[in-house]
């Protein structure tokens, strides 16, 4: 981890293509221990979330290479190791469990991250119509002590097809359904970094298993 760190900091600094392609060895030495640390999280994750399969730790980790075709920031690397587990491994509108490495910027966290209409819908009809079982998930004392709140990214109106009396319509209003907890460096570095972080997403397996019952509806 602190090689990673290492590397990513040097990355912040000196983010071009010259730079990049002259430390191509750190790049690829740290990218070989986020592939480890995947597979590590993965075979942990199968362990108490029977939707997970056996993934390849290439199809989880997100690419360091920005894509800036569209972006006023034309920066061509990110400053970050991220990794996504789910049954689609990172693609795909599954809900997963999210790994994120950055100097001072470090998270976990998971759910669904701006899934595709058909999905949304699945997921918004699935808790109009079990919208207790979602807030017993996410109101449980050890739930909220991890993730306190969730990823606040809303419409200012109710969703399509919803009334705006409906009894939950804040919770349908949501574009996603996620939510995330930092750490520090401290226990990035600490000998039970890993079984932290393992707990944190056995904390927020009830939370995913909900929503893979919802997107299953969509498919």
């Amino acid at each position: 981890m602190k090689k990673i760190l290492n590397f990513l900091e040097d990355l912040s600094r000196n983010n071009n293509r010259e730079w990049f392609n002259e430390n191509r060895g750190s790049y690829e030495e740290s990218r070989d221990k986020m592939l480890f640390m995947t597979e590590v999280l993965i075979n942990e994750i199968r362990k108490f979330d029977p939707e997970i399969p056996m993934l390849s730790p290439k199809d989880c980790m997100f690419r360091i290479f920005r894509d800036v075709r569209f972006s006023t920031d034309k920066r061509p690397y990110k400053t970050n190791f991220g990794s996504f587990i789910s049954k689609g491994g990172r693609k795909g509108d599954w809900p997963g469990y999210y790994f994120h490495i950055e100097p001072k910027g470090s998270f976990v966290g998971g759910g669904v991250y701006m899934p595709q209409a058909e999905s949304l819908r699945a997921i918004r009809n699935y808790i109009a119509v079990n919208a207790q079982e979602f807030l017993d998930i996410v109101e449980n004392k050890e739930f909220k002590k991890f993730y306190p709140e969730m990823y606040d990214h809303k419409l200012k109106t109710a969703p399509k097809g919803f009334p705006k009396d409906h009894k939950y319509i804040e919770l349908l209003k949501y574009k996603s359904y996620v939510f995330s907890t930092n750490f520090d460096t401290k226990l990035l570095l600490s000998d039970s970094f890993v079984e932290n972080i393992v707990q944190s997403f056995r904390v927020l397996y009830p939370f995913n298993s909900f929503l893979n019952r919802a997107v299953d509806k969509s498919v």
